[in-house]
C-alpha cells in the first residue's frame, strides 16, 4: 500500500523553526537547544506525513519531540504541519536517522523512540537496509533512559517476528509488551496516516513496546 500524493505547502509558511537537516549538524549539537525548555525527549524515526508527531506533541505538551525523515518532501510536509500549529515542542529533521541517533544523541537522554511502519525491504539482498538492525538497536538501547520505551509497529509479520528475535538477541531491552489497539475517532486520528489506512482496510497491525531496564 503506497503513499498518496502530498498536498501543496503554503509557500509563505515559515519553516525555519521547525525544519532542520542532519547533514548540517555540528558535533556540539544539543537536541534540547531546539526548544524553549529542557524536557523529556522523544524521537520518531520515519515520520511520513507527520500526523503522529503533530498529534503527540499536542497531547503530551510536557515532552519535547524530534522527528527524522529521510525523504525531503515528507520532512518538509511534516514540518509544515508543526509550523501551522506554531508548535514549540516538536521539530523535524531531514536526513539519515541512523547517523542522527549514532552521532548526535548522547547516552541515556531519550525517553521514547517511535518507529512505525518502516520500509520492510522485501528482497533478501536488501534486508541489510532495514532500520531495525543490530547496530541501530544497540544505539536505541544506548540512548534510552531507565524505563525508556521503544515503540514499534509494522504490518509485516515477518518483520515483526524478526525484530522481536533481534532485540532479544542483541540488547537488554525487555519485551515485547502487548499494545492494545485503540478505538474511537479521536484515538484513530492520533495514529499515523499509514496505520489509519491499515485499520480502515481491516489490515492487521503488529504492535509492541520494549522497555529499558532500570
Amino acid at each position: 500500500m503506497g503513499r498518496r500524493a502530498l498536498r501543496k505547502i503554503d509557500p509563505n509558511l515559515d519553516l525555519t523553526r521547525h525544519l532542520f537537516a542532519v547533514e548540517e549538524l555540528e558535533e556540539s549539537f544539543d537536541p534540547q537547544s531546539l526548544f524553549e525548555r529542557d524536557a523529556p525527549l522523544e524521537i520518531e524515526v520515519g515520520c511520513g506525513k507527520g500526523l503522529f508527531l503533530e498529534n503527540v506533541s499536542t497531547t503530551r505538551p510536557e515532552h519535547n519531540f524530534i522527528g527524522v525523515e529521510i525523504a525531503k518532501k515528507y520532512a518538509r510536509f511534516a514540518a509544515a504541519r508543526l509550523a501551522k500549529t506554531n508548535s514549540s515542542n516538536a521539530v523535524m529533521f531531514q536526513g539519515d536517522a541512523w547517523r542522527f541517533v549514532r552521532d548526535f544523541i548522547a547516552d541515556h537522554t531519550v525517553t521514547g523512540i517511535h518507529i512505525y511502519f518502516p520500509d520492510p525491504w522485501w528482497k533478501e539482498r536488501h534486508r541489510k537496509r532495514r532500520i531495525m538492525n543490530a547496530a541501530f538497536i544497540k544505539d536505541i538501547e544506548r540512548i534510552l533512559v531507565s524505563t525508556g520505551r521503544l515503540h514499534f509497529r509494522t504490518d509485516v509479520k515477518e518483520y515483526f517476528d524478526s525484530t522481536v528475535e533481534l532485540i532479544a538477541a542483541s540488547s537488554k531491552l525487555t519485551g515485547p509488551q502487548a499494545v492494545p489497539e485503540l478505538t474511537g475517532t479521536n484515538e484513530l486520528d492520533a495514529l499515523t496516516h499509514f496505520e489509519r489506512r491499515m485499520r480502515l482496510n481491516d489490515r492487521v497491525v503488529y504492535r509492541s513496546e520494549f522497555i529499558q531496564p532500570t
